[in-house]
């Protein structure tokens, strides 16, 4: 008992003295003037890390490509380069059909066919605007897109540009007086000479119609390189666009810079023709599969596609040939560490099956925005400027059919890739026929296009226009779907040759998707929790493709197709530099890569005084920290559960966000 007693005492004593030091302890944090500082263990090391770190992550993602800072652009004559005589062999005038992509390329060749037959050159028509009715009566053809007076002014010393015909030879060109030519996208400069050449001198006027993406082969003679320089002063110094165009794009790049953060811009590269020709349509569902067969049958109509209709689109992929599905973009820009709230600009006036196929990008990249994010509407009708009005409802219903041809109808219908028909015991609802594909629930033949889709098909120049001033001042380009074989330049390869030619150290990525096509068949299972040595194959095949091997790649593949892509080496000039590039030549003899002449000293002398900073080399010192092998956060939760496919985001998440791992 008295043992008992006793701990009761001391316990009693201790519960006593514990709090008698509360109560000191209290007083002391009252009464004392020291500022006390609440410090956490977790979050001294995350901020010791984003110190350390946050500057390596940085240059990782979004720093320049070393290997290539020594190429300048540089397309000015190398050699003696007289200015044109007024007293050349006559006139060209052109017709460009096409879109964006093949509208630049075409005008560039133009140029150098005028240049090669020593003619003026007539601005061009650009068909997508001269045959849509009722479009803004401010610009007309070639002026809807581009700077008629930039164009004429930067030329002046290449070749003589003119607006129109002198009057007295416009009747002869409506009276079809004289010769027009359909040339190929590879015509050789032997059949200007050859065959045009003697029909201008005859005539002194001729006309071309140009519709593939080029009129002259992209590859010519080193003997013709000042022939590829004038290309690129085309595409490079003279092709401007319209000041409505030009402010707006720089407004749209400004707006994306105001949120403090670099941004990647993406295009998909989802074009109803490429998918056709390489017979990608089992890549989609329902109608849009149907879609696409039709194209490849009409491709094959016309002697562009020279195989079966149908063919395993699954193989096609493996091999290549087909795009890099949105979904697969975003899980590679997630395995090289690109955060879920990184800026994602989409570029493309048209992605082929919508906003549905958006979805999963958009779940991995909460701010992946458009030209309707960053734009109000009316800023965009302002650069459309004013338009005749056209009919509301150009809405037609089709002959309504029998009974007796309803049910024929539902039993011959076998499985297909859109859904069946509805029975005949319920009617067709309009919502089920309108859209741009609402014909293939009718009709077996594609209607021509009505006012509406002309109209629409001038626009899309316009919003091609604002997305290729963005993709080139991008931090970061990545291509859905380039160098697709189909033989006409495509978006993405347009936006990677200036990007190359304007500053070639800049991130752009040029994935080979047959590699890229194994690694997913690897990992298709496990794609969003891939294993460790699979994130860092993906991370060195997309870090090699900006890098040497990859223009060597782009050279070999893109080039033979279309020069503004890869403007190297007779557009570029390399500044001295401790490392010499091997020259690298193609089973041809082709210079592929190295080959480029050395900068004048004028461009040498100011790079040298750009460089004059004296903490230039403290700081390169520090972003010399490579980062960890493995940094990659694929197996965070998205951030976004909106699927509904509206883009109209206004500001990306804050970087201080913190992310819940349930949500």
């Amino acid at each position: 008992m008295v043992f008992k007693s006793n701990i009761k005492w001391v316990a009693l004593i201790g519960l006593i003295l514990s709090l008698f030091s509360l109560l000191l302890h209290l007083l002391l944090a009252k009464f004392s003037n020291v500022s006390l500082v609440e410090y956490s263990a977790l979050a001294g090391l995350q901020e010791g890390l984003h110190s350390k770190l946050g500057a390596q992550r940085h240059k990782k993602l979004w720093g320049v490509v070393k290997p290539l800072e020594s190429l300048q652009p540089y397309a000015n004559p190398r050699s003696s380069y007289p200015v044109p005589n007024e007293k050349n062999n006559g006139f060209i005038y052109a017709k460009i059909s096409g879109g964006f992509e093949k509208i630049r390329p075409l005008i560039c060749d133009l140029v150098a066919i005028s240049r090669l037959l020593n003619a003026t050159l007539v601005i061009p028509e650009i068909q997508q605007s001269t045959r849509s009715k009722g479009i803004s009566y401010k610009f007309r053809s070639f002026s809807y897109l581009y700077n008629e007076e930039q164009f004429i002014a930067s030329l002046k010393n290449d070749v003589i540009i003119v607006k129109s015909l002198p009057e007295k030879l416009k009747s002869g060109r409506r009276n079809n007086e004289f010769p027009t030519f359909r040339p190929k996208s590879s015509s050789s400069p032997s059949f200007y000479i050859k065959e045009i050449l003697p029909n201008l001198k005859k005539f002194k006027v001729i006309g071309l119609i140009l519709t593939d993406g080029g009129c002259l082969q992209s590859i010519l003679p080193p003997s013709m390189s000042e022939y590829q320089r004038l290309r690129c002063r085309v595409a490079f110094q003279a092709l401007h666009f319209r000041p409505e165009i030009q402010v707006l794009g720089r407004r749209m790049v400004e707006r994306l810079r105001d949120w403090g953060q670099p941004f990647l811009a993406f295009h998909p590269g989802l074009v109803r023709d490429a998918l056709a020709y390489h017979g990608c349509a089992e890549l989609f569902q329902d109608v849009h599969t149907e879609l696409i067969q039709y194209q490849r049958a009409q491709l094959i109509k016309q002697g562009i596609v020279k195989e079966e209709l149908s063919v395993d689109s699954h193989l096609r992929k493996e091999k290549g040939l087909c795009p890099l599905m949105p979904e697969e973009v975003g899980i590679l820009l997630r395995a090289m560490g690109y955060p879920p709230k990184t800026i994602i600009y989409l570029a493309g006036s048209e992605t082929f099956g919508g906003q549905r196929v958006l979805i999963p990008l958009r779940a991995m990249f909460a701010n992946l925005v458009d030209r309707t994010s960053l734009c109000s509407s009316q800023e965009l009708l302002d650069l459309v400027g004013p338009e005749a009005p056209l009919p509301l409802d150009t809405f037609k219903f089709p002959p309504a059919k029998t009974e007796e041809q309803l049910k024929e109808e539902w039993k011959k219908a076998g499985p297909r890739p859109r859904p069946l028909p509805p029975p005949p015991d319920r009617p067709i609802y309009r919502h089920e026929k309108e859209g741009w594909y609402d014909w293939i629930t009718e009709t077996d033949t594609e209607p021509d296009p009505s006012p509406m889709d002309l109209r629409m098909e001038a626009h899309r120049l316009l919003w091609d226009a604002l997305d290729y001033i963005v993709s080139v001042e991008a931090d970061a380009f990545f291509p859905g779907f380039n160098n697709d074989g189909i033989g006409w330049p495509d978006f993405s390869s347009l936006v990677m040759g200036q990007r190359l030619y304007e500053n070639p150290s800049s991130r752009t990525y040029r994935p080979d998707r047959k590699i890229l096509a194994d690694l997913f068949n690897i990992t298709r299972e496990n794609m969003y929790h891939p294993k460790h040595n699979w994130t860092l194959s993906v991370q060195e095949l997309l870090n090699k493709s900006m890098g040497e091997e990859g223009l060597i790649r782009e050279s070999l593949l893109s080039k033979p197709n279309s020069f503004l892509s890869h403007p190297l080496p007779e557009c570029s000039c390399r500044i001295p530099s401790d490392e010499i590039p091997n020259q690298v030549k193609g089973n041809d003899g082709r210079l592929l890569y190295g080959g480029e002449d050395n900068c004048p000293e004028w461009m040498q002398r100011g790079m040298e005084m750009v460089k004059v900073d004296p903490g230039a080399t403290e700081r390169s010192k520090a972003d010399e920290v490579e980062l960890p092998d493995y940094e990659t956060d694929l197996d965070e939760q998205p951030e976004n559960d909106d699927t509904s496919g509206n883009t109209n985001t206004t500001l990306p998440f804050d970087e201080d966000d913190e992310m819940d791992p349930n949500d």
